[in-house]
């Protein structure tokens, strides 16, 4: 009888350990479109902290910081955020009107998340790209995050079957052999995976900490290097314990379409 107890006991443990692999958290930035035009001057965008492809939200406090940067220019957005529901949690949108051509670099820093499953304070600093009325200049410009994903690949007017292409930075140094999950966000439900292993995919990055992931669907795309931070943050009890950096890049891959 201990034998069996212990046998189911430690295949409990093994499910629960696989499910929190399968389960990625990503931070998320998703504005209404990645281009705009004369037509449509303005986007909306949606921050959450979910799982993307299985469209699990979680609520998220008031981020710490919210912001955009263009030509060299921080704006604070922060006072713009209002409370909204996605994936039937907390989460914040606002709306952003373009004045002049230029790539836009949409960036959060949310309050640390504290997971008691992985035993860390979680912050994911995230970013999506804009590009305004025509101009394609700037895109691969640090926003001046402390971890952030540099695009390699101009990273708007792409289709899905492209190769995205980055760069990992942790203080501004590339990451050697840095470690990037990549999720699909499932906006319309239209995908399952055939296993867990297909929600989050994993690439590693090479001595430079430059990593290439081929998109095989159109839509948004979430790629989160994550890194051990040199501090640590107390958690709920009041214990010091590790931090997981984040650096969160999301891109959009559209279709061909027919005449």
């Amino acid at each position: 009888m201990i034998r069996k107890v212990f046998f189911c006991n430690s295949l409990a443990l093994l499910f629960f350990a696989l499910a929190g692999q399968a389960s990625a958290h990503f931070g998320m930035v998703i504005p209404s479109s990645n281009i705009v035009d004369q037509q449509q001057k303005q986007v909306e965008l949606n921050l959450s902290f979910s799982h993307p492809f299985e469209l699990i939200g979680m609520t998220m406090e008031s981020p710490a910081a919210f912001f955009v940067v263009t030509d060299n220019t921080k704006t604070d957005l922060l006072p713009t955020l209002q409370k909204a529901s996605i994936m039937d949690h907390t989460g914040w949108k606002t709306t952003f009107r373009f004045k002049r051509p230029g790539v836009y670099h949409f960036a959060m820093e949310p309050k640390p998340y504290w997971e008691p499953a992985e035993d860390v304070s979680i912050i994911h600093y995230t970013k999506t790209i804009v590009a305004a009325f025509g101009d394609d200049q700037g895109w691969d410009t640090p926003a001046g995050l402390p971890t952030e994903i540099i695009p390699q690949l101009r990273p708007f007017g792409n289709y899905a079957g492209n190769s995205f292409t980055g760069k990992v930075l942790l203080n501004g140094n590339p990451v050697p052999f840095a470690e990037v999950e990549v999720e699909l966000y499932n906006q319309a439900g239209t995908y399952t995976a055939p296993s867990d292993y297909h929600i989050t995919q994993v690439v590693k990055a090479d001595e430079r900490g430059i990593f290439s992931f081929t998109c095989p669907k159109p839509g948004w795309w979430g790629f989160s290097a994550l890194n051990e931070a040199d501090y640590t943050l107390k958690n709920p009890q009041g214990e010091e314990k590790g931090v997981e950096l984040g650096a969160v890049l999301w891109i959009y891959l559209d279709e061909y379409t027919a005449k």
